[in-house]
């Protein structure tokens, strides 16, 4: 794993990169060592001039432009290498967050849609700078101050024991520093995800706001919050301006005290700190020359290092992405070719994890079933495992014959009409909606869901796009979109969750013919509902919770 990389949460991705951001990083280190030999061509010019000889310009002009040249490559093809080795990261990352979104049933304890998306779209691009700055700067300081250190000690012990004695307070303090500052961030980036689920939790609200005049409320509250999330940016600001602050201080008073001693050998006014001899002016110009570049690293470092802090509370989040224990949708979500056998399902000794044991049931082909009981007796954790959008912790769920499995899931739901409790949209037309890229008649499942007048009275008709909470559709109306989703490919079954639910009269009575409709087809239909008339229409009524 390359040097830097925060903790482990990252370290499966990063390895799959690891070639090019040691690669990157070995470009980075050799291109600051470069610098010694141009400034040794520097010292030998003005040395040699000093001392009343003659230099040749020619061969150190081109030798030091040659080199320099050699330097920008080496640096360029660093930044290139790290630059793409962070973007191949982060979209990794980001695929690895959106297909597991994809799979998941309902928002976990890391926070609702808005936490994900900030964390996938916002948040993770605070790991390109980690990566592309503070890694290779972090290499360099491992490499560079000690070959400039070797060097001014080999000429001068005092110089040396100068920069010896300076340097590693430039760490202690950053680490110090570092500490509070992956705190600042680590709020910050909760802060940022708190503050996204609001707005999509106030966004999904907004018509009830307007009806019930809390805007102005909901207004301030965004702006209390938004001046809390300013003040923690403030925050982690304030600790990066304070490590460069405390790094430039101990820096500078390195480079005076060897320009000092440097300076005053140089004048004969001290004679000793060199080997047996007075410094030389070649070898005195060439320690002055890479004192500053002794803790250039050291100023990389501290500028990025607000960078690696935001990267440790970025990958904490990641960490707690991953171990959000919720429930996944079994199966892939791909379309497949619908599972063979007879459309029938029965459930035997399952249990939910950390549930009741459910009823056992069997349902044949064919058959109109309305599961009967109060809230909370299981109705829809019953529908979830006939859909196969769940799988029990215990217990046998069997599908046309056959054990359902995640293997097998996306197969059984290929058969299967799902009508919701809750009407969700995707943000496109109404057409799209009903259709979902499956092929079927649309104008025959509006006709069957009583739903014709309502598409013909939208602005566009079909075409008509929708938001997530169906904009532009009453509840009764949204309601009959979904049975019509859910009929449109003319289903072998058909699941409703509470189909009548805080309907009236007319629409509840369009929304049962509808289902009816589906059982003389021949569709196998199953229900759960309090509609006692709509349980009266069924083959057969099954109680749970003690109804009946």
């Amino acid at each position: 794993m390359p040097d830097g990389m925060p903790g482990s949460t990252l370290r499966d991705l990063a390895r799959r990169e690891a070639t090019r951001l040691r690669y990157a990083n070995g470009l980075s280190v050799a291109a600051a060592l470069i610098w010694p030999l141009q400034a040794a061509l520097v010292a030998y010019a003005l040395g040699t001039v000093l001392e009343g000889g003659a230099a040749p310009l020619p061969v150190v002009v081109g030798g030091y432009l040659a080199l320099g040249i050699l330097r920008a490559v080496l640096g360029h093809s660093a930044d290139r290498s790290a630059q793409t080795a962070a973007q191949r990261i982060v979209a990794d990352l980001r695929h690895e967050i959106l297909a597991g979104e994809q799979h998941r049933l309902a928002p976990g304890a890391f926070g609702g849609a808005g936490a994900v998306a900030a964390l996938t779209v916002e948040k993770l691009d605070v790991l390109v700078p980690f990566l592309t700055r503070f890694a290779p700067a972090r290499a360099r300081v491992a490499a560079v101050p000690i070959v400039i250190l070797a060097l001014t000690f080999w000429l001068s012990w005092a110089a040396g024991l100068v920069l010896l004695v300076t340097g590693p307070l430039i760490p202690v303090f950053m680490a110090l520093v570092g500490l509070a500052a992956k705190e600042a961030s680590a709020r910050q980036m909760v802060e940022i995800g708190s503050l996204n689920d609001l707005l999509v939790e106030r966004l999904s609200a907004l018509v009830d706001i307007r009806v019930l005049g809390a805007a102005g409320t909901v207004a301030q509250d965004f702006v209390r919050r938004s001046g809390d999330l300013r003040q923690r940016t403030m925050a982690v600001l304030r600790l990066a301006f304070l490590s460069s602050t405390v790094l430039e201080l101990f820096a500078a008073i390195g480079v005076a005290m060897v320009a000092v001693y440097v300076g005053f050998s140089l004048l004969g006014q001290l004679g000793f700190g060199a080997w047996g001899s007075p410094l030389a002016p070649m070898a005195g110009i060439f320690i002055l020359l890479l004192a500053p570049d002794y803790y250039q690293p050291l100023r990389d470092l501290a500028a990025s290092w607000h960078d690696k802090a935001a990267a440790d509370a970025v990958a904490d989040e990641v960490a707690r992405w991953r171990q959000d224990q919720t429930d996944l949708l079994p199966g892939q979500g791909a379309r497949v070719a619908p599972l063979a056998g007879p459309a029938s399902v029965s459930l035997a000794g399952c249990r939910m994890a950390g549930g009741d044991l459910l009823p056992d049931l069997t349902i044949s082909e064919g058959e109109a079933v309305a599961l009967v009981g109060p809230s909370g007796s299981g109705k829809t954790t019953l529908l979830r495992l006939m859909a196969g959008l769940s799988l029990p912790s215990e217990g046998k769920v069997t599908v046309a014959g056959q054990a359902l499995t995640g293997e097998n899931a996306d197969a059984w739901r290929a058969r299967l009409g799902w009508m919701p409790q809750e009407a969700h949209f995707l943000s496109t037309s109404l057409a799209a909606n009903i259709r979902m890229g499956r092929p079927g008649d649309i104008r025959g499942a509006l006709t069957t869901a009583a739903a014709v007048d309502i598409a013909e009275a939208l602005p566009q008709g079909l075409v008509t796009r929708l938001g997530e909470s169906g904009g532009g559709l009453s509840g009764g109306e949204a309601r009959r979109m979904t049975l019509a989703r859910a009929i449109f490919s003319a289903p072998d079954i058909v699941l409703a969750d509470e189909p009548t639910a805080n309907l009236d009269a007319a629409t509840a009575g369009a929304v049962t013919d509808g289902l009816i409709r589906q059982r003389q087809r021949g569709a196998t239909l199953v229900v759960a509902t309090h509609d006692m008339g709509l349980a009266g229409r069924m083959d057969r009524i099954i109680y749970l919770g003690g109804a009946g």
